[in-house]
């Protein structure tokens, strides 16, 4: 019965309780940062997608060279800047916005 799509049909969606809520958090608090600073939560949208790429890439090589990092500037750890880049690129690929180098 717990199973019966003929109650709730959801065979075929995502099991979001999957993914670790932590990275909703770090994530969450990296935009927190970044509201606080440009005034705009939607600002993110108005950047390139290669520099979220170069972004990404130099937050996750801070981290692979010491895990427990810190971004300069903001005193969060690299390791969510980098969770937040990605999920920029993320959004964005999925949005068809193109690789103008």
């Amino acid at each position: 019965m717990k199973n019966d799509q003929t109650i709730k049909e959801d065979a075929r969606k995502p099991r979001l309780s999957l993914v670790p809520m932590q990275i909703i958090w770090d994530i969450a608090q990296v935009r927190e940062y970044g509201n606080q600073k440009y005034h705009d939560p939607e600002s993110w949208r108005q950047v390139e997608l290669p520099r979220y790429i170069d972004a990404f890439l130099r937050h996750a090589l801070a981290m692979a060279e010491d895990p427990a990092s810190v971004d300069e500037e903001s005193g969060i750890e690299h390791y969510k800047h980098a969770a937040c880049n990605l999920a920029f690129i993320c959004h964005m690929t999925k949005e068809g916005k193109n690789y103008d180098w």
